[in-house]
């Protein structure tokens, strides 16, 4: 498997010139970038701008592992208003053309929500209803995907939606797309239930793997923690990862960052994801 961190877990203040350069000294074989809604690497960029990134990873020597954006808790593909959903496809798009351009092979989505915890006044959407917006979205989207070569990866999150690794599973399924699959987040399925299950569930069709980890007793979103210091058993995850045969980029996702020092984060994530790997 191969070692890949999202820019997320670098300090905001960080450009993504200087995160690539800063992924590459820490040891890792790939950065996750993320689309903005404005500013770097943003719905905004020209294609210029998005090939000098490119430009820059391969200046490094490091690779660019996928192509993440968190604008789905803002454009939700499963919105009750019609031209929510309409921008939020319209995202989508535009991440599997930019992903297209940087020549990576996945992008994550957020496939929507029926409700958010920690957004205030989210909108709260009848189950049955998100499922059916969320399944016409992906079914027309997936041709998008195929035509560009890029995979989407719905990513498992704090959502109220696709609850079950069974359901996600069978979603998928319906979708019936070999570029539709699971951007399979280990973290955030500790506070109800178990990532080697999901994984072992969802087999074939994870795409990408978010590594993060999690304290039940914390709760809430206090309960992320630094690698190894949670309750994720990674002897166990990594075993369900090897039985499936998965040998694609594993990438840390370390929210929230550190206080002080920022960057430190990102050699303690390293030097963690190295003892899971088995490199030292």
């Amino acid at each position: 498997m191969k070692k890949g961190i999202n820019i997320w877990s670098f300090p905001g203040s960080m450009k993504v010139e200087q995160c690539i350069s800063v992924a590459k000294k820490a040891g890792f074989d790939g950065i996750e970038l993320v689309l903005n809604e404005t500013g770097q690497l943003s719905l905004e960029s020209p294609e210029s701008e998005i090939k000098e990134y490119r430009k820059i990873a391969d200046d490094q020597g490091i690779a660019l592992s996928s192509l993440a954006s968190g604008l789905y808790w803002t454009y939700s593909l499963t919105s009750g208003h019609a031209q929510t959903r309409l921008k939020a496809k319209d995202i989508v798009k535009k991440q599997l053309e930019n992903a297209a351009i940087l020549g990576v092979d996945t992008i994550l989505v957020v496939p929507g929500a029926v409700g958010v915890d920690f957004i205030p006044d989210s909108e709260v959407v009848p189950y049955d209803q998100a499922y059916d917006y969320a399944l016409e979205a992906f079914n027309e989207l997936s041709a998008v995907a195929q035509s560009l070569k890029v995979s989407i990866g719905i990513e498992n999150v704090w959502n109220k939606f696709l609850l079950s690794p069974l359901e996600m599973r069978d979603f998928i399924d319906k979708i019936n797309s070999p570029y539709v699959g699971a951007y399979f987040d280990v973290g955030n399925v500790l506070y109800a239930g178990y990532p080697e299950h999901w994984i072992s569930i969802l087999n074939k069709r994870i795409k990408k793997v978010h590594f993060k980890d999690y304290r039940r007793a914390a709760g809430g979103l206090h309960g992320f923690v630094d690698l190894l210091a949670g309750d994720v058993n990674y002897p166990e995850v990594m075993k369900a990862l090897q039985a499936i045969g998965y040998d694609d980029y594993v990438i840390a996702e370390m929210i929230p960052g550190y206080t002080h020092h920022g960057e430190q984060i990102i050699y303690n994530t390293s030097g963690a994801m190295d003892a899971i790997l088995g490199r030292k």
